[in-house]
């Protein structure tokens, strides 16, 4: 029986003439358990409500204009463009140059949010890149900034570039800084397509680059404690030989984790369509010799990467029988050594349906998988939509870790609900310690992001029950916007 109706239905006794004190003490026990459960009553909306995420602050960070170079603000999703260092929140933004030609047409900015909103702290006056640059924060207060100008001159379309770290006071961002240079085994040829990876051990005040070379490898470059580039070495991709042409499987857009010297890795194939009737057949759709498969989910880790090796890589998911689509969004490593992975995923690609699977149906889903010891040990959809059912399609995610140790996930879900009406909200899970799922909460935001960076532990940002957010509002993809959100 619910509580309300406990209360209004207990009365204290009448206390009539001659019945003496045993009357009285009913008539008193009465009131003490009306007191007593009134109190309990408002307790539980008193904790109901301090569980209850507020949306404390939306606001515009600033505007983008379109660079056409295949690049966003939002490419490096794997990595983060928000960080919180203390109370104080940074972020960092793309600009386009004026008059500037693709592909390394934008220079980085780095934003704080202070009393009055956003304020541009400092913007590259010299580099042209072609990617936004990702942050990291250590403990101590320093910010750092990876950036990856170019070398080739404005008149040439690409060409290399030279991966750098730039050290800031997050207590004086636009005071003096340092620029560190990654050291690596020779002289890799870095291009302005770097799909780099930047992770942070905020307490252990260390970080680990990670940036492509072609098809077959990244390089990665490990900066410790003690202010010296330790370790680096070459992180080879997984072999396709099952493809029509046996090749590496270049590994894109990973989310990536550092702690203690233990690295996890995890991203997505990005080649081109790798066998010749899907290709050909895309090719008569499009016009384009190309076509990218985003379709198979690999994982790899390192115990101790100042070892330079890496343990084989898994294969989490695979969309590859139907010419589907996968995209990591999240990684999380818990004290207990297991791997939270989290990533969206589409069933098949319906232009080819009719011809290859006709009997196929699609699917979209935020999934979320734990991996012990190199294993995947369990794997659930979050939310998803599938075709002649649900029609709520989930876009997004990303984790949130509180200090005790609780683990959510905020997603972005639009299409339809039920009932048929449009739907575009940011929804709040929180995950069990044996990967049970909660029930979703809606954050009431006026302006719900539909892609968007957290202040994650993996950038070196403290776990937090603030949940900060740096994204584009689904009202449109020329702002870049910040929301702050208390969990309770």
């Amino acid at each position: 029986m619910p509580l309300q109706r406990i209360v209004v239905g207990l009365r204290p006794a009448p206390v009539h003439a001659g019945t003496g004190h045993s009357s009285l003490k009913i008539a008193t026990c009465g009131w003490a358990c009306l007191v007593l459960l009134a109190s309990l009553l408002w307790q539980a909306k008193a904790a109901a409500a301090a569980h209850r995420p507020v949306v404390e602050v939306e606001e515009q960070v600033y505007a983008c204009q379109p660079s056409n170079n295949g690049s966003g603000p939002l490419w490096c999703a794997g990595s983060t463009c928000l960080v919180r260092s203390g109370d104080t929140v940074f972020a960092s933004g793309c600009e386009t140059i004026p008059g500037a030609q693709p592909l390394n047409n934008v220079r980085w900015t780095l934003w704080k949010r202070g009393p009055g909103g956003w304020e541009l702290q400092r913007a590259d006056p010299t580099g042209r890149t072609r990617e936004p640059s990702p942050l990291a924060v250590f403990s101590d207060g320093r910010l750092l900034l990876s950036a990856n100008p170019t070398l080739a001159p404005p008149e040439k379309r690409a060409g290399p570039a030279r991966p750098e770290i730039l050290e800031f006071k997050a207590a004086d961002p636009t005071g003096p800084f340092q620029t560190l240079r990654p050291e690596w085994n020779g002289t890799p040829a870095f291009t302005e397509h770097s799909y780099r990876s930047f992770a942070a051990d905020g307490p252990g005040r260390e970080l680990i680059l990670f940036q492509n070379i072609g098809y077959t490898h990244s390089e990665w470059a490990l900066l410790s404690a003690d202010g010296r580039w330790s370790a680096r070495g070459r992180l080879t991709w997984p072999w396709g030989a099952e493809y029509d042409k046996p090749q590496p499987i270049r590994v894109c857009y990973p989310t990536v984790m550092l702690r203690g010297r233990a690295v996890h890795f995890c991203g997505v194939s990005d080649i081109v369509e790798p066998y010749a009737r899907w290709r050909q057949y895309k090719e008569k759709l499009t016009g384009q010799h190309w076509d990218y498969d985003f379709r198979r989910l690999f994982y790899t880790w390192s115990d101790d990467v100042s070892s330079g090796k890496f343990h084989d890589w898994v294969e989490i998911a695979s969309r590859d029988k139907t010419c589907g689509w996968i995209m990591p969004c999240d990684l999380w490593l818990d004290p207990a050594g297991v791997v939270h992975l989290l990533w969206t995923e589409r069933a098949i690609d319906t232009r080819l349906r009719k011809e290859f699977f006709p009997e196929a149906r699609q699917s979209a889903a935020l999934c979320y998988g734990r991996v012990s010891q190199g294993k995947l040990v369990s794997r659930r959809a979050i939310v998803e939509a599938v075709e002649g059912r649900s029609r709520e399609t989930p876009e997004w995610g990303r984790f949130q870790i509180t200090p005790d140790g609780r683990l959510f996930v905020v997603g972005y879900v639009d299409g339809h609900s039920d009932d048929g009406k449009p739907l575009a909200e940011n929804r709040l899970w929180e995950l069990g310690a044996d990967g049970s799922l909660g029930p979703s909460c809606r954050l009431p935001m006026k302006f719900p992001l539909a892609k968007y960076f957290t202040a994650t532990v993996r950038g070196g940002s403290a776990p937090s029950t603030t949940l900060d957010l740096l994204g584009t509002s689904s009202a449109g993809p020329a702002t870049i916007r910040y929301a702050r959100v208390r969990l309770w």
